[in-house]
């Protein structure tokens, strides 16, 4: 994965102002329209996987750029203001904060059905990359926002957030379906976060002994690999192991275990796959693949603007409703103009777009 930056994301909670967020969505709309009119609706995946260009769309929006709170309200806004207009617009999205995330599945499965697609893929995409997130990337932070988008034709992006309050700050994780050659091999496009520490990475290129190490010793008997967890456990470790024998509890994972020797998973995305697999599975069979087999897994952590309306929280100035409210008012007007035939003002955009990036 490129390093693309470093975005600061403080733990802000509270919620946008109604009136703000009413305004948010209805620009949200207005600008996701240009987009897939002009480009395409798999140019908007393009633009959201991308953690610039969507923290400044925050902005534009007006919400605070550097809050943990941008990439809740953003896409909240953002899948409110298209709510309707999905397939004329090209671009649906699912899911969302805290439960409303656990729907993201039921969510795709609606849209396949309305709009006469097949989404298991999708919902195969959207099961997985939360997984990766919050089991095969063990960072400190808890994902409790997902939001998915895709298109008709099988295209993805994947937007979500963990939490880690002890640190007072939030990660974002970008997905870019295009992009994602393997699920457990450095998938990510990005993921932005102030904080960088020594996180247990199942998914990093130099873990690629770790995972198939782990694959063969989840279809062992499960109590043979209980002794051999537990005689890890025994062993005094170093100071620079990330992981020891004090982090796993053998007879609470017996059960997943036995999952996995059932399963007799292929390969180390089967695995994690599996449901049961979690957090602590894959540490056990890391410190097994570490200590007995010699195979250790990455502890590399995966981490690696402009106002156009202001701030809510007045930074740098107050949200001016006038001029945030005319901004609106011309691109609705200037889309609905190229849908008649008459592209002038669009091109105008473009040609200012074009102007600033000299």
């Amino acid at each position: 994965m490129p390093r693309t930056g470093v975005a600061t994301l403080p733990l802000h909670y509270g919620k946008a102002p109604r009136w703000l967020f009413s305004r948010m969505s209805m620009l949200a709309r207005e600008i996701l329209t240009a987009l897939a009119s002009e480009f395409s609706p798999e140019e908007i995946l393009k633009r959201f996987s991308d953690p610039f260009w969507f923290q400044a769309f925050g902005c534009v929006l007006g919400f605070d750029w550097h809050s943990s709170g941008l990439t809740t309200t953003v896409l909240g806004a953002a899948k409110e203001g298209i709510r309707g207009l999905e397939g004329d617009i090209g671009i649906f999205m699912a899911g969302g904060k805290g439960s409303t995330s656990r729907k993201t599945p039921a969510e795709i499965e609606s849209y396949g059905e309305k709009h006469s697609f097949e989404p298991r893929r999708l919902v195969y995409a959207s099961r997985l990359s939360a997984k990766v997130d919050n089991t095969a990337v063990q960072d400190g932070y808890q994902l409790y926002h997902h939001v998915f988008l895709f298109t008709r034709n099988m295209h993805w992006a994947v937007v979500q957030q963990g939490m880690n309050p002890q640190h007072g700050t939030a990660r974002r994780y970008h997905w870019l379906g295009d992009n994602v050659k393997d699920f457990v091999v450095e998938p990510h496009k990005a993921v932005c976060c102030d904080r960088r520490q020594a996180s247990l990475n199942m998914v990093a290129a130099g873990s690629e002994g770790a995972r198939r190490v782990s694959v063969e010793l989840a279809k062992k008997d499960p109590d043979r690999l209980l002794r051999e967890i537990k005689a890890a456990g025994n062993l005094e470790l170093a100071r620079r192991h990330n992981i020891t024998g004090a982090d796993i509890n053998p007879a609470r994972i017996r059960s997943t275990l036995i999952k996995t020797y059932e399963r007799q998973p292929a390969d180390f995305e089967t695995l994690i796959a599996i449901q049961g697999v979690g957090p602590r599975t894959i540490r056990a069979l890391s410190l097994v693949s570490e200590l007995i087999y010699g195979k250790p897994p990455s502890y590399s952590d995966p981490a690696r603007y402009s106002f156009a309306h202001g701030g809510k929280d007045g930074t740098p100035f107050p949200v001016d409703r006038k001029t945030y409210d005319r901004t609106i008012e011309v691109m609705k007007k200037a889309i609905q103009a190229a849908r008649l035939g008459n592209t002038e003002r669009l091109k105008a955009v473009r040609r200012l777009a074009d102007f600033y990036h000299l």
